[in-house]
């Protein structure tokens, strides 16, 4: 073959490379509380329909949280978006529909009736939310606020009511500023050490 075919063949293969579009992640409004299994759904209909050539990944953001029930902890999933799914496609009609048309699904995000992209930008920050939130050690639902009214019912100050002043969630601490010989003073407690003062 001359240098001349073999450049037509090149160029040919580089011209049908970058005509081939590349998956991109798109955010689909759901039915709240159903993200996981609308997620379940679609990627059953993915697989169904023999499209998972256009479909890379398909994601509910979560993120690990431990709360204590009847005085056992327990780690659960939270998700950070709810009413979200998101979609990493390549978008046509053809995989339009297929989403669409999925039960619990009830658009894409974007203008105008058209899908939108996410930003490469906020494609990284989601992701490394996403990683993070699965490497670092579990945060404690915490059922207080700052500002939040208290008493404490364990330990030395036991009985006593202050103010929540600080909340530290990967310690399951809480800091409550109480009165003592007229002075405001700053104790450190466990979260589970004080409850909420109705007002």
């Amino acid at each position: 073959m001359s240098s001349e075919a073999e450049n037509n063949v090149e160029n040919r293969e580089n011209q049908a490379a970058e005509e081939t579009p590349k998956p991109e992640w798109y955010i689909l409004k759901v039915q709240v509380n159903r993200e996981d299994t609308v997620k379940k759904a679609l990627d059953r209909r993915i697989k169904l329909s023999g499209l998972d050539d256009y479909f890379e990944q398909t994601l509910v953001p979560t993120e690990t949280v431990v709360e204590m029930k009847n005085g056992k902890r327990r780690e659960t999933k939270r998700k950070l978006y709810p009413g979200y799914l998101l979609a990493k496609m390549i978008l046509n009609d053809e995989t339009w529909f297929l989403v669409r048309e999925t039960t619990g699904v009830g658009d894409f995000t974007g203008a105008g009736g058209k899908p939108l992209p996410m930003t490469q930008r906020d494609v990284d920050r989601l992701l490394r939310a996403e990683t993070a939130a699965d490497e670092k050690q579990p945060k404690l639902e915490i059922p207080y606020r700052i500002g939040d009214r208290v008493k404490i019912n364990d330990g030395t100050f036991k009985d006593i009511e202050g103010e929540v002043n600080k909340i530290d969630e990967f310690a399951g601490r809480v800091t409550v500023i109480i009165s003592i010989f007229s002075r405001s003073t700053p104790v450190e407690l466990e979260y589970w050490q004080v409850e909420k003062v109705e007002v």
